[in-house]
């Protein structure tokens, strides 16, 4: 295996190999082009940003002292067995870096976990999403420190849960109960409450705060009729120095208003999604760059941060401290987090195996019967 990890092209045909590799010279000059591009109009794109007043250094807000911080991300992976699948979400929460280290109590464990078999469906990892979605949430919710770093956009979670529960209420149209359907369900008002929590981010001594590493949102580039061929975290990276910010800028508005199916008609139920909508409505985003070995920073901030230079301060500061080590191009936390849950794919085979080894511990009859039963054919997982 070591060696095939060595040798990508080992088992391509040559023909084939050749082919891409003369393509990806091509590849090569077009995204010369862009990136010249890019840097050939920095100077005028930065003046922009200075004569509208967007462009500040993070020492014009003070120096607060260090943060505590942690980062929460989760991950769900679904492994298509012979008579069922096997699924499973998680999510954990990690310190920052240290010191210093959070005093208060933090309740334990810093993790959620689902794993259950269900009948095949192929869009049972949709709704396994947004049970991790919950976990993430609670997590974040419930954590004591200065700062939660939270991955992905805000309005992720509303676009994924909004999937997940149409499938719910698909399924139980069609009388197809599921224990990862219930598990969605119980959590659900949970799920609202600490949202709204997160997004209005009202308590004065904590911050939660979202960074996508991916995006495509351009609330800059609007105001400034940058080229619509990059993103504002494209062109950013190449203009900010660093200890560089920019003002917060109001989230993008999508095409449709925001909107989440309810399983239930339940009014309180709707008052809080109510109450979400309108905090993702409010969200504002500020771009940072820290140190030169980071790119830039995209961070969706509440209107409660967006306005506050002492809690914006904490934010920058609390950023600052945990992008300190290069090569670790996002933040640490976050980065310790991803890696935890990254590894819950892989991991499923050991778990099919434990319940393979009880199943013929239990069985009287042929064991042969249920290893062809557990046999994997195929694991898909996401994030």
């Amino acid at each position: 295996m070591e060696k095939f990890n060595q040798t990508p092209f080992a088992e391509l045909p040559e023909a084939l190999v050749e082919e891409m590799l003369s393509k990806s010279e091509q590849v090569g000059d077009k995204l010369y082009d862009s990136f010249k591009e890019i840097q050939n109009n920095k100077d005028n794109l930065r003046k922009q940003l200075q004569e509208q007043n967007i462009l500040k250094q993070d020492t014009e807000v003070g120096y607060p002292g260090i943060p505590t911080t942690c980062g929460v991300d989760g991950s769900y992976a679904v492994e298509r067995l012979l008579t069922t699948d096997l699924v499973a979400c998680a999510a954990v929460a990690c310190e920052g870096l240290t010191p210093p280290s959070e005093r208060r109590y933090w309740v334990k464990p810093h993790h959620r976990v689902f794993i259950h078999p269900e009948k095949h469906d192929p869009d049972t990892g949709t709704v396994a999403r947004g049970v991790m979605i919950e976990m993430e949430f609670e997590l974040a919710a419930n954590a004591p420190h200065d700062i939660v770093f939270l991955d992905g956009s805000f309005t992720t979670p509303l676009i994924y849960m909004n999937q997940a529960i149409n499938k719910v209420l698909e399924w139980e149209n069609e009388n197809n109960s599921t224990q990862i359907g219930k598990a969605l369900r119980e959590r659900f008002r949970k799920f609202l409450e600490d949202y709204k929590t997160i997004l209005k981010s009202e308590r004065t001594d904590k911050l939660w705060v979202s960074l996508p590493k991916y995006t495509t949102r351009r609330e800059l580039g609007k105001i400034l009729n940058w080229s619509s061929n990059y993103d504002d975290r494209a062109i950013l990276t190449a203009i900010l120095l660093p200890g560089e910010f920019t003002l917060p800028v109001p989230l993008e508005k999508p095409h449709q208003p925001w909107h989440l199916k309810m399983p239930s008609d339940d009014p309180e139920l709707e008052r809080l999604k109510d109450d979400v909508i309108s905090a993702i409505n409010k969200i504002y985003v500020i771009y940072y760059r820290p140190y030169s070995w980071t790119p830039v920073f995209r961070i969706e901030i509440a209107s409660s941060i967006a306005f506050n230079n002492f809690r914006i301060a904490i934010l920058l500061q609390g950023v600052r401290y945990q992008s300190g080590t290069p090569g670790i191009m996002e933040l640490y936390p976050l980065y310790i987090a991803d890696r935890m849950v990254k590894h819950l794919g892989s991991a499923i085979p050991a778990f099919r195996q434990t319940a393979t080894r009880r199943m013929t511990e239990l069985h009287q009859g042929d064991v042969g019967e249920i290893f062809f039963s557990m046999h994997g054919y195929r694991t898909e997982s996401w994030r």
